[in-house]
């Protein structure tokens, strides 16, 4: 995938996330994603981190620092925008297992989350995903995030 620190319009904005996406504020983790490789199965989306997130209220203030399970949820909120990009569209991902979970360093305002998520495998059933979160060249968290697919009307 590109450089994702180039200027690039994004190829979905928070209104095609949203179409996708049953998450709504303060929820919705993912403002816009920038690139989409169906053949490679990866998928790149960006988080603006702000100051005024309600999380930040509770979550150490004085010294905010996002919440890791947030940043776990951001990146499989990722991971189902590409499960519907590759033609799961009826369907839904709901989180199964989360492993290998490294949180490298802490996430504050101003910061910038860029998600990388690659499909290891994906069906009709599930599948599972690796993420990434970076800021800027810096790792902020990993993992591999399994997945069921259930049909949008069950939720």
């Amino acid at each position: 995938m590109a450089d994702p620190h180039s200027e690039v319009p994004p190829v979905m904005n928070t209104k095609d996330i949203e179409r996708i996406l049953p998450h709504r504020y303060p929820f919705l983790l993912v403002d816009r994603v920038l690139q989409i490789d169906l053949e490679a199965s990866e998928i790149l989306s960006v988080k603006n981190v702000t100051a005024n997130e309600p999380f930040f209220q509770g979550h150490f203030p004085g010294a905010p620092i996002m919440p890791g399970v947030l940043l776990l949820e951001a990146l499989a909120q990722t991971g189902g925008i590409l499960v519907h990009q590759k033609g799961y569209d009826k369907k839904i991902a709901v989180l199964l297992n989360i492993t290998n979970a490294k949180f490298r360093r802490p996430v504050v305002p101003g910061d910038v989350l860029h998600l990388h998520v690659k499909g290891l495998h994906i069906s009709g059933m599930g599948g599972k995903i690796r993420g990434k979160a970076m800021i800027q060249d810096q790792l902020a968290v990993e993992a591999e995030l399994s997945f069921a697919l259930i049909d949008k009307g069950q939720l």
